[in-house]
C-alpha cells in the first residue's frame, strides 16, 4: 500500500514543478507589468500649458515647472512681434502628454533677416507697392504733400529718417512713402472692408490710397494664429459710396474671429449703401439747383461753405 502511493507520487511529480513553473511565470509577468506601469507612468498626464505669446526664456521657465520639455524646431521674422516670442507649438495648449514629454515649438526669429531698400521714388503709389513686396518689404504710412502728379512718390523713409537705396533693413519693415496730390485729383473712397481677412486690409487701403490707423482685436483674438484668422467685423469711417475722402485718411479697423458676426454686419452696410443710392438716384436734378435760389443771399455772404469746412485739410 505505501508502495503504491510512492509509486504514484513519482509518477505526478512533473504535475507539481509544472504548477510551480506556471505560478513563477504568473509571478514574474505581474511584476514586470508593475514595473513597466511604473516606467512608462501608464495613466498618468500632464495638461500641456499655453506658450504663446511668450518669449523663449518664459516658455522654458513654465516647461520646467510643468515637468516637459520645450524643442525649438522653427523660427519665422515678423519684426511687429517680440524677438524670441512663441508662435506656435505642437501638441497645442490643453493636451494630455507624459512627464518629460517634448513640446515643439515655432520662434519669433531673434536675429532679423536683412534685405536691401529698393529706390521707388518717381514710381506710382502700385509700381513702389510692387516693388517693396518683391524686395521682402511693405508700404507704411502715406503721407501726402502738394504737387501736380497725384500718387507719384516724392521721398520714402523708414523710421522717420529718408532711406538711402541699397540700405540694409529688417524684412518685412515697412517703408514710409511721401507721395504728391494736386487740388483737382486728391478724393477717393471708403471701400467696404467688413468681413475682409487680417492679410488683405493693408493692400486694400493702399490700393484706395487711405492710411490704417489703427487695428482693435476683439476678446476672441489671442495667439499670432487667430491675428492671422480673423475679420473685419467693424470700421471707422463707414464706407462711401463715391470719393468723399481725402487720399491719406486714417482708417480703423475692428477684428474677429467670429465671421458669421462680420458677415451680417458687411450684409447690412450694403443694404444700406443700396438704399442710400436708390434714394440718391430718386432725387430730382434741379432740386439743389431750387433750393440755392430759395437761400437768401445774406446768408450766403455771412456763412462760410458746409462743404468747405467739411474736407479734411492736407
Amino acid at each position: 500500500m505505501v508502495k503504491n502511493t510512492k509509486d504514484n507520487t513519482q509518477k505526478y511529480w512533473w504535475v507539481k514543478h509544472l504548477i510551480f513553473a506556471l505560478a513563477a511565470a504568473f509571478a514574474t509577468v505581474l511584476l514586470l507589468f508593475w514595473m513597466l506601469k511604473g516606467i512608462t507612468r501608464h495613466g498618468k498626464t500632464l495638461e500641456v500649458p499655453d506658450f504663446s505669446n511668450m518669449t523663449i526664456d518664459q516658455a522654458r521657465k513654465v516647461a520646467r515647472k510643468n515637468s516637459i520639455r520645450i524643442k525649438i524646431t522653427d523660427s519665422v521674422y515678423i519684426p511687429q512681434l517680440q524677438a524670441g516670442q512663441v508662435l506656435k507649438q505642437t501638441p497645442t495648449a490643453g493636451s494630455k502628454v507624459k512627464k518629460n514629454r517634448n513640446i515643439l515649438i515655432t520662434i519669433n526669429s531673434l536675429v532679423p533677416m536683412m534685405v536691401k531698400a529698393p529706390d521707388v521714388v518717381g514710381y506710382s503709389l502700385r509700381q513702389a507697392e510692387s516693388n517693396l513686396t518683391a524686395a521682402n518689404l511693405r508700404v507704411g504710412r502715406l503721407k501726402y504733400v502738394p504737387d501736380i502728379a497725384t500718387n507719384s512718390v516724392m521721398g520714402q523713409s523708414y523710421k522717420g529718417r529718408p532711406l538711402i537705396p541699397g540700405t540694409s533693413i529688417p524684412a518685412q519693415s515697412e517703408i514710409d512713402l511721401s507721395l504728391g496730390l494736386s487740388a483737382d485729383n486728391c478724393w477717393t473712397r471708403i471701400p467696404n472692408l467688413i468681413a475682409l481677412p487680417y492679410h488683405r486690409v493693408k493692400s486694400e487701403l493702399t490700393y484706395n490710397s487711405l492710411n490704417l490707423d489703427r487695428i482693435v482685436f476683439d476678446a476672441t483674438v489671442n495667439t499670432y494664429a487667430d491675428t492671422l484668422n480673423s475679420v473685419v467685423y467693424r470700421q471707422e469711417p463707414q464706407p462711401t459710396i463715391g470719393k468723399s475722402a481725402r487720399m491719406g485718411t486714417g482708417v480703423v479697423l475692428y477684428l474677429t474671429l467670429n465671421k458669421e458676426l462680420a458677415e451680417l454686419n458687411r450684409k447690412n452696410v450694403v443694404a444700406k449703401d443700396q438704399v442710400k443710392d436708390t434714394t440718391s438716384m430718386a432725387l430730382p436734378k434741379d432740386t439743389q439747383v431750387e433750393e440755392l435760389k430759395e437761400t437768401p443771399a445774406q446768408e450766403d455772404e455771412t456763412e462760410p461753405s458746409e462743404s468747405n469746412d467739411d474736407q479734411p485739410e492736407l
